[in-house]
């Protein structure tokens, strides 16, 4: 085996590889320059998916005309001077790659103009060689444009996923830097089209409510904590405010933007008895400490951090946002809906009755292997159905059986092709945050063959005019918003089918905790014993537990 130097070219595509993941990774390498530079206003322009172009434009304090072509070499950073820097760092860049890194991968072009000179700096390269270097005007600041993406990098370009689907990973970042930088103005446009847009006024809550709609931001609980050398500020959303997913939470230490398990579960455990399960929270938390007490350079893309006292940090961020929900007044979830679960006849279909929906779906055949015939006894705390068999006694979680029927259906209708559409009374208002709005434009027939109606009413506003007929009124937000979140999941291509119809059937499924009467828990039963699967849930709980005739004998003594 030889021992060799590798080539400058492939030192570099390698650095590139770990630096600039997709084109989201350069939109963030770029605002971290910006506002490392001062920059109280940033415009992002983005053309095909980042892959066409990418253009970042400030109005920080620029780059000499000396130093341009400097900052395009390995290694070269304003950011630090010694070793000792690393460990008191106030800058979210500092490793000197980022430029190279997106250089060597692409076509780009600089222009930009220090304060002290008189006439702006403009370079282009190709591959991460200079092309020309030639003065031209320009107001104190700079623009970088990115073409061509991963030109130089065919590997990489053919793991991208769909244009909408890059687009969501741009918008999420440049909102996560409108969040964190409250007091820049933040300007988004995709494809000719303003996506986001922040005033720049200093106010966490205006932010969020550019981000996330003026009806969260309304809701939102501030947050303040400071301790002898920590602090925590911002904002979180009440327990009715939640989410399917981790989306809306938001956590910035020191100013930089990181993802952290630890504070997630940190706020997920304030609210822990609040969220049901599989529900989480909105946040936006500021983190501030000695430099000294974390380490930003684990990761080449500085996405994540180690905090010296962990322990203390969880703590202070659960005691914060736990204080914050105890000071919150009590916000009206809106009017329950009640919903009936009928019992009908063996040659009819189960009707589900609401206020604003109803839903009649098919019964199944007989299952060749499935529960025995049950005899219904009663309910458990509102949750569970009790009933006898031939072999013992059986526990039903009312909920998971449901969810089984009615994923049932659901699959049986989407193999007909026969998906219902319940048309609203009422249009719904849905605003949705520059991410999600990504997410709904590419794949919007996917939502219109699941019975969705959706067309957009102004800047990131939807009506919603219909949904899927097993859904009533106060699902259709959360459950268009799981939907999104489903397709993202899955990188934009349309996901299984069996994975949207487990989100439409927990969203269509009774809850536990509902009283049912004795026909309509009869009629629940019945259905469960003519399911292909009834033992689980489409999720895999179980949704029945057997208390076999021999083990009840023994526990009370009988045997022998």
């Amino acid at each position: 085996m030889f021992v060799k130097i590798l080539p400058d070219e492939v030192v570099s595509r390698i650095a590139a590889g770990e630096v600039v993941e997709r084109p989201s990774s350069v939109v963030k390498e770029l605002l971290e320059n910006s506002l490392d530079a001062g920059a109280t206003r940033v415009e992002v322009v983005v053309e095909g998916g980042g892959v066409d172009l990418l253009r970042v434009a400030d109005d920080g304090e620029g780059i000499l005309a000396a130093e341009v072509e400097m900052a395009f070499l390995r290694h070269a950073t304003s950011k630090l001077n010694c070793l000792d820097d690393l460990d008191n760092l106030s800058s979210l860049g500092f490793r000197g790659e980022a430029l190279p890194s997106i250089a060597a991968v692409s076509e780009v072009e600089v222009l930009t103009r220090a304060a002290c000179e008189q006439s702006g700096s403009y370079i282009c390269l190709n591959g991460g060689k200079v092309g020309c270097h030639e003065s031209r005007a320009r107001s104190c600041g700079t623009t970088i444009a990115v073409r061509h993406l991963f030109r130089h990098f065919p590997a990489r370009l053919k793991f991208l996923k769909a244009v909408h689907t890059e687009n969501s990973h741009i918008a999420h970042v440049v909102s996560q830097y409108a969040l964190a930088f409250p007091e820049t103005k933040f300007n988004l446009h995709i494809d000719n089209r303003s996506s986001l847009q922040t005033e720049g006024s200093g106010s966490l809550r205006e932010t969020v409510s550019c981000v996330y709609g003026l009806a969260a931001a309304r809701r939102m609980l501030e947050v303040s904590e400071t301790g002898t050398s920590f602090s925590v500020s911002g904002l979180v959303g009440p327990p009715s405010l939640f989410r399917s997913d981790r989306t809306c939470l938001s956590f910035f230490v020191n100013r930089r933007w990181v993802r952290s398990p630890m504070l997630a579960q940190a706020v997920e455990k304030a609210y822990s008895g609040s969220l049901m399960t599989g529900k989480h929270p909105y946040a936006m938390l500021n983190i501030f400490l000695p430099p000294g007490e974390i380490d930003v350079n684990i990761h080449p893309a500085k996405t994540e951090i180690k905090f010296h006292r962990e322990r203390d940090v969880f703590a202070m961020v659960k005691k914060a946002v736990g204080e914050a929900l105890n000071r919150a007044p009590l916000y009206q979830t809106g009017h329950e809906t009640v919903t009936t679960f009928l019992p009908l006849s063996d040659d009819s279909h189960a009707q589900f009755v609401s206020e604003h929906a109803s839903h009649a779906y098919a019964t199944l055949p007989l299952p060749d292997v499935g529960l025995p015939v049950l005899r219904i006894m009663g309910q458990l705390s509102g949750t569970y159905i009790v009933a006898e068999g031939p072999d013992g006694l059986y526990l039903i979680d009312q909920h998971a059986a449901h969810e089984r029927i009615v994923y049932e259906d659901i699959m049986a209708r989407w193999s007909r092709r026969e998906m219902e559409s319940q048309g609203l009374l009422e249009p719904l208002t849905l605003e949705l945050n520059p991410g999600e709005e990504e997410g709904l434009k590419e794949q919007k027939d996917a939502f219109s063959r699941l019975g969705f109606d959706i067309e957009p009413f102004g800047s990131r506003t939807y009506l919603v005019r219909a949904v899927p007929a097993l859904l009533w009124e106060t699902d259709v937000q959360e459950v268009t918003r799981s939907l999104i979140g489903v397709i993202a999941e899955q990188g934009g291509v349309l996901p299984q089918e069996e994975k949207l119809a487990q989100v439409l059937a927990c969203h269509g499924a009774i809850r536990a905790g509902q009283q049912l009467g004795e026909p309509e828990m009869r009629e629940l039963v019945r259905q469960l014993e003519r399911c292909h699967q009834p033992r689980t849930c489409p999720h895999g709980r179980p949704t029945v537990i057997h208390l076999d005739s021999h083990y009840l004998e023994k526990e009370f003594g009988r045997l022998g």
